[in-house]
């Protein structure tokens, strides 16, 4: 079955299994409730004259070629620090990794301006990318007004200076919103937990990056390349078609294909020209090294990581910056290794395809052109968020979002918002 983009199809409440929307906006209130709270908010560390990195600071272009290392030998300030009780961390390894180095703020309520910095300086993220994730992160998950947003679970009440005049301010924990079904390491949010690591899909998408050798060699056995990215992909849609209800996979869910092509084009030390060993990558998602069965147990220390590998030590961000041509580029390969339908469960067993731009029938258009589009479209026009609802944006927030987005995507071909 198609699903028009313009028609709400009522979640089945009364088929087993399937929650209602009350029981959803429950646990969306309990995870507000129990959000952590650090009285002592510090801002990003800021880079200096002598640890310099890309040079982006303030939310402007990098100025330093890539190929840095980071943290710098010397420079403690972007030390790792673990998190504590009461700091924020959410669905994203990469952002909570920022955080624990104090490249955004450590107790995970961050601002825009940190946002880009943080990705040039890092992981020598494109500024153009960079400005669009903050703006997908910020938009739809923070306040455009302050220009905050927490990493993880609800902070409103520190993000938004208004008394949440915009409504509730989710952070990245919110459903549909930066986090979605088929997560690479998250669960779906029917079954309770969307935004914490398990470890059950990391160590399914290590098992397929195993190449054969010794399991606890971390440099030579694993290797989270693209082949095996696409695979795991596809693999936790399979399993979520056929176990969650309620599953969505929505026009956002091409984000799920960025964030897996994060895996190997930022993560390796040295980026593409580098290994995606486990060395890196489990760094990056927290955990211990795999025992001699390959288990691994989340550490809650996502971090840099610091052995020395391939004869040079610590770790070196890519030597090009990774804009957003070469993450459309990244998302079409990933999407046609092993093409899914677009759409969502109304009951398991009963998927209704999804009709919406660049998507018909639920496919999506492999034209690097439209895959762009889609990408300025996710946050500047009214999206199904759901088989049931759509996404509308209030003005201030589209309003916003056209200001950052438009220079970016001026030379695009793509067809342009007006700013109210």
């Amino acid at each position: 079955m198609v699903m028009p983009t313009t028609m709400a199809f009522p979640w089945m409440a009364d088929m087993p299994g399937v929650r209602s929307a009350s029981e959803i906006e429950a646990q969306h209130a309990k995870r507000q409730t129990t959000c952590p709270f650090n009285a002592d908010h510090v801002p990003a560390a800021p880079i200096t004259s002598e640890f310099p990195y890309a040079g982006a600071q303030n939310g402007l272009p990098s100025i330093y070629p890539g190929n840095f290392q980071v943290p710098a030998n010397g420079d403690t300030a972007h030390a790792f620090v673990a998190p504590g009780p009461n700091d924020i961390r959410g669905p994203c390894p990469g952002l909570n990794t920022a955080a624990n180095h104090n490249f955004i703020s450590h107790d995970g309520v961050t601002t825009f301006a940190e946002l880009l910095d943080a990705q040039q300086n890092i992981y020598n993220v494109g500024y153009d990318l960079a400005v669009l994730l903050a703006v997908v992160g910020v938009g739809l998950t923070g306040d455009p007004i302050t220009e905050k947003m927490s990493i993880g679970c609800d902070a409103t009440s520190r993000t938004s200076a208004t008394g949440s005049l915009l409504g509730s301010e989710g952070g990245l924990d919110s459903h549909n919103k930066f986090e979605g079904d088929a997560s690479l390491t998250r669960a779906d949010f029917f079954f309770g937990d969307d935004h914490t690591f398990n470890g059950t899909y990391f160590a399914q998408m290590t098992e397929l990056a195993y190449n054969g050798g010794n399991k606890t060699d971390v440099i030579n056995s694993y290797a989270y390349n693209q082949s095996v990215m696409a695979q795991h992909q596809f693999n936790r849609y399979q399993n979520s078609v056929a176990t969650n209800p309620n599953f969505y996979f929505g026009p956002k869910a091409i984000l799920l294909y960025g964030a897996a092509s994060f895996v190997y084009e930022l993560f390796p030390s040295h980026g593409p020209a580098g290994a995606p060993a486990f060395l890196d990558i489990g760094a990056f998602y927290g955990t211990g090294d795999p025992d001699e069965n390959g288990d691994v147990v989340f550490e809650n220390t996502e971090h840099i990581p610091v052995n020395p590998i391939a004869g040079k030590p610590g770790w070196f961000s890519r030597t090009d910056a990774f804009n957003i041509s070469a993450l459309v580029g990244q998302v079409v390969d990933l999407y046609t290794a092993h093409p899914v339908l677009f759409g969502g469960n109304d009951g398991v067993g009963n998927f209704d395809a999804l009709n919406f731009s660049s998507i018909s029938n639920g496919e999506l258009s492999v034209n690097p052109q439209d895959v762009l589009c889609l990408l300025y479209q996710l946050v500047t026009d009214d999206v199904p968020d759901s088989l049931n609802s759509l996404e509308s944006l209030p003005s201030e927030i589209l309003e916003w979002t056209t200001a950052k987005l438009n220079p970016i995507f001026a030379n695009s071909g793509c067809t342009l918002a007006s700013p109210l």
